[in-house]
């Protein structure tokens, strides 16, 4: 996930304890995206290890972000009943562990517990994260969650190097996995000491969820949802099928395989800290226009790829295209409603999921059916519909604003979007 426009009080200057309770959610942050990088570019390692078929490969991977959603409910509730600290401090370590317990089994039947308790606890420290980090923004007064997912793409730039690394030395997956969760557990527990509770917080988590309940129109959205759930589709696509597309379809070698997710998550990286400055020289359209141009080029690149290197290559220019595009869906809506960022976000926010949702399977399916050059043509005419969509990242006329007095009130408890939701 990318900056976001937040509503946020009056900057202020934070105290020690806060700054300390940031760099603890940051750590948290690189952990998590080494953990999750690690699995995805070992996806065709899990495979062989389990005997897991093409086919039944799009049904595991669906999975996970199924139950991420339902562990992100279940978090909420919890967290309700106790503290966004107290769940994160426990889903980490348990995450971690986790990872370990996938690369130990040899039986579908395990691999399925496996990955179906790595998508609860994925969805649980998703929403549990978020939650402080949007609390921690409120009492700074100034948005800094643009920070905690750097240190995200850090943590999986980090996790595909390793993998990348392990399979060149032919380790096997009890000993990455496990080897890694020897160090992750250990740092998760240590940096959870150090997260911001109720002391440091006080009523920003609440506050916040409040923002975010405001009721708002979901119809002058639906063009910035469609893109959203488009670039997320393209964002599945690399991290469930890059590595196995160079594999199987270009035979490349597994270790520089695990390249093509390393080479876009960089690309990513980098991107983000350009990205803003691109939009103040530039106006938002042509950035997004070039940004989705970039991604499909990329996606060219890598379908028409004759080897192991343009492969990893236009995985990388995908990145640098994707990166342009998320986060001004987010200032997009933030600009429809500026009285409302908070709720547009949330709902812009239940999109990402479901770009997730589509992606795994429809690339997999497709692949199926024909093989992986033809599968990520989907995802790059998907990324294309972007062009004409971009029109809606302008700023609307005042005149041509919706009427949000009325949407003003806060939204029952059943109808409330869910702030928290954001893979990382």
């Amino acid at each position: 996930m990318s900056e976001v426009p937040m509503q946020v009080a009056a900057p202020t200057e934070p105290t020690p304890r806060l700054r300390q309770a940031r760099a603890a959610l940051a750590v948290s942050f690189f952990l998590q995206g080494t953990t999750f990088a690690l699995l995805v570019t070992c996806i065709t390692d899990l495979q062989k290890r389990y005997g897991l078929s093409d086919g039944l490969l799009p049904v595991f991977l669906a999975a996970v972000p199924v139950l991420a959603g339902v562990g992100s409910i279940a978090s909420e509730t919890l967290v309700k009943r106790t503290t966004a600290r107290g769940v994160l401090r426990v889903v980490q370590p348990a995450l971690c562990l986790t990872l370990a317990l996938t690369g130990l089994g040899s039986q579908l039947w395990q691999l399925a517990i496996a990955l179906g308790l790595f998508g609860l606890l994925v969805g649980a420290l998703d929403a549990s994260m978020n939650m402080l980090g949007v609390g921690l923004q409120h009492r700074y007064g100034r948005s800094i969650m643009i920070g905690f997912h750097a240190a995200f793409s850090l943590g999986g730039i980090l996790g595909a190097a390793l993998a990348a690394l392990a399979a060149h030395r032919d380790t096997g997956l009890p000993l990455l996995f496990g080897g890694a969760a020897t160090v992750l557990v250990p740092a998760a527990l240590l940096v959870g000491r150090h997260f911001a509770g109720p002391a440091e917080l006080g009523d920003a988590v609440r506050e916040a969820a409040e923002l975010a309940a405001r009721r708002i129109p979901w119809k002058p959205l639906l063009p910035l949802c469609a893109v959203m759930a488009f670039a997320y589709i393209a964002d599945a696509s690399v991290s469930n099928y890059s590595v196995k597309y160079l594999t199987d379809g270009l035979h490349s070698p597994a270790d520089l395989a695990k390249f093509s997710y390393l080479g876009y998550m960089v690309a990513m990286l980098l991107g983000r800290a350009v990205g803003d400055r691109a939009v103040q020289r530039f106006t938002v359209l042509p950035v997004v226009r070039t940004g989705t141009a970039v991604a499909g080029a990329g996606f060219l690149i890598a379908v028409l790829a004759p080897g192991t290197w343009t492969g990893i290559l236009g995985f990388t220019v995908l990145g640098f295209g994707i990166c342009a595009i998320i986060p001004q869906v987010f200032a997009a809506g933030g600009r429809l409603f500026p009285h409302a960022s908070d709720a547009a976000v949330a709902r812009l926010n239940l999109f990402n999921y479901v770009g997730f949702l589509i992606g795994s399977p429809l690339v997999g399916s497709l692949a199926e059916l024909s093989d992986y050059r033809w599968a990520f043509c989907a995802p790059m005419l998907l990324v294309l519909a972007v062009l004409p969509l971009a029109r809606h990242f302008l700023p609307a006329p005042a005149d041509d604003r919706p009427d949000l007095a009325r949407h003003f009130l806060p939204a029952p408890a059943d109808d409330r979007p869910d702030l928290a939701k954001a893979p990382a």
